[in-house]
Formats: structure tokens, C-alpha cells, sequence
């Protein structure tokens, strides 16, 4: 029996070298899970990082290795900021314009690039080399205001040097990010990452800087150190809050108003034995 060309079958519009790493690549991915549709989210990156973007062909072979639909695999590719519907810049800058980035100057940082770059939210400049985003928050706000290019940080900015780091990458330079990898690589490269397929770049530059470990040579500093895990004296159980029992003191049976607004309007006080309401029928 003659065997199928890869691809034979496939509805992708991917030539057949594409198709054929595209397929190698895959099946490593959904084989790192017992129920394949959990490779999803890595195929998304894994296709994004050929085409610059998740293109229809890319639904497509997504869908047909894993045994999806094309609608449900548009409807995880939309919902994710991450997974673009349209091509990408060489490089994501994202501005954080959150609470704290924003009163640290992050608004100010976005003005100034969407009028330099003549772009605006998730617009690509006009030789495809940044799409400029607002990012409501980069997760750094002890470096803010936070700029972000390819996922990669770049702390402590003002608006003259968010221009600065753009112009450098318009014109092809290296550059190197405030923590983390040495260089900035391109949105494509890092979509294979974020794959799952590494670079061998993991261990490159300063993970965490001053601000962040601020609480840790403060600690040290004063010796605190964490509490032992081997107690020599068994941890005592708080005292369960008993409720007073109906009609002992502080249970609600004997609680009386504070004023005469407690009680309802138009309502009379509390009935005594006995005592009946005017005009009431004994």
C-alpha cells in the first residue's frame, strides 16, 4: 500500500515543507498531554510563530491535529490577547497604562509612541516592524512605568526613552532588555517558546532586580528568619465561638432598641401579656 503524502489531505494552504515541520512539531507538543485538545494553546503559538500571526491556514491545521472544529478553535484564538488575527509586528511593544503605570507616566509613555510610531492600540507601523499595544498590567509595578517588547521587560521608562528603544529596533539594532534575556529576539521566535520549544536563553541576564528583592535584604538585614517547620509543641486549635443560647444575656432575644427610630414606624412596642393594640378586638 502506497503511503499518503503528508499533507495529501490536509485543507491548509502551507506548502508541503511547512506542513511537514509544522506536523514533527506538533506531535511533540499534543504528546505532552494525556487529552490531545490540551495542546491547543502551544499549536496556537506554534503556528503564530510561522506565520507572524494565527492565520486561517493555522486554524486550520490546528483544528485537523487535534480533531477540532475551525469555530472552536476561533473561539480560544480570539478570547487570548496573545494569539493576534491579523500580522504582527517584528516586535510587540506594549505599554502597561494600569493604575500604578499609569500615574507613574505610563499614559504619557503610550501618547508619545502612538503619535511617533503614527499607530494606535494593536496597529502596526507601516514597514511591519512594532504593533504598539496598551497592556493593562506587565506585572512589574515595582519598576513602573513598565514597557514591555516581545514579552521581555523594560523598567523604570519615560517617554523619551520608550522612543529611544523604538527607533532602535526600526532600525535593527540589539537590544537588550532591563531584566532577563540578553537581547530582545523577534515576536516569532518568541511565539516558538512560548510553544514550548526552547531557545536555550533561559538563563541569560538578571532575573530580579533591586525593587524586588528589597523585602528579602531588609530580612536579612535584621535576621528575621521563617518560622521552623519542626514545631517541638503541637499547634493549639482556636477556641470554637459559641453563640449564646435564645434568651441568655447577649442573644438576640434580649436585645432592646437603642432608640425610639429602631422600631418600625407606625408599629406599637413590643406586646406585653395581655396588652392589646387601640381599637383592637380583645
Amino acid at each position: 500500500m502506497t503511503a499518503e503524502p503528508v499533507g495529501a489531505r490536509s485543507r491548509t494552504g502551507y506548502d508541503a515543507e511547512t506542513l511537514a515541520a509544522l506536523t514533527a512539531d506538533a506531535e511533540q507538543i499534543v504528546a505532552r498531554y494525556p487529552d490531545p485538545r490540551s495542546g491547543l494553546l502551544p499549536l496556537l503559538h506554534l503556528v503564530q510563530s510561522v506565520d507572524g500571526y494565527v492565520s486561517r491556514d493555522g486554524i486550520l491545521f490546528c483544528a485537523e491535529q487535534l480533531e477540532m472544529t475551525a469555530a472552536e478553535v476561533s473561539a480560544v484564538a480570539t478570547f487570548y490577547t496573545q494569539y493576534k488575527r491579523h500580522p504582527n509586528g517584528t516586535y510587540t511593544v506594549g505599554v502597561c497604562t494600569n493604575t500604578l503605570c499609569a500615574v507613574m507616566g505610563g499614559d504619557a509613555i503610550f501618547d508619545r509612541l502612538s503619535e511617533h510610531l503614527d499607530v494606535g492600540h494593536d496597529e502596526t507601523t507601516e514597514d511591519g516592524s512594532i504593533t504598539l499595544e496598551r497592556v493593562e498590567c506587565n506585572a512589574a509595578c515595582d519598576y513602573a512605568p513598565v514597557m514591555m517588547v516581545n514579552w521581555e521587560f523594560f523598567d523604570n521608562q519615560t517617554p523619551d526613552s520608550a522612543v529611544e528603544v523604538a527607533d532602535r529596533l526600526r532600525a535593527g539594532e540589539q537590544v537588550a532588555p532591563t531584566r532577563g534575556a540578553a537581547s530582545v529576539c523577534s515576536f516569532r521566535q518568541t511565539s516558538r517558546v512560548l510553544a514550548g520549544f526552547t531557545d536555550g536563553r533561559a538563563d541569560e541576564g538578571v532575573g530580579a532586580g533591586g525593587p524586588t528583592l528589597e523585602g528579602l535584604r531588609i530580612a536579612r538585614e535584621q535576621g528575621w528568619t521563617a518560622p521552623s517547620a519542626d514545631r517541638s509543641e503541637p499547634a493549639v486549635e482556636p477556641a470554637a465561638e459559641v453563640p449564646p443560647e435564645t434568651g441568655t444575656a447577649q442573644s438576640s432575644a434580649e436585645r432592646k432598641p437603642a432608640t425610639t427610630q429602631d422600631e418600625k414606624p407606625g408599629m406599637p412596642d413590643a406586646a406585653e401579656p395581655g396588652k392589646g393594640t387601640e381599637g383592637s378586638d380583645d
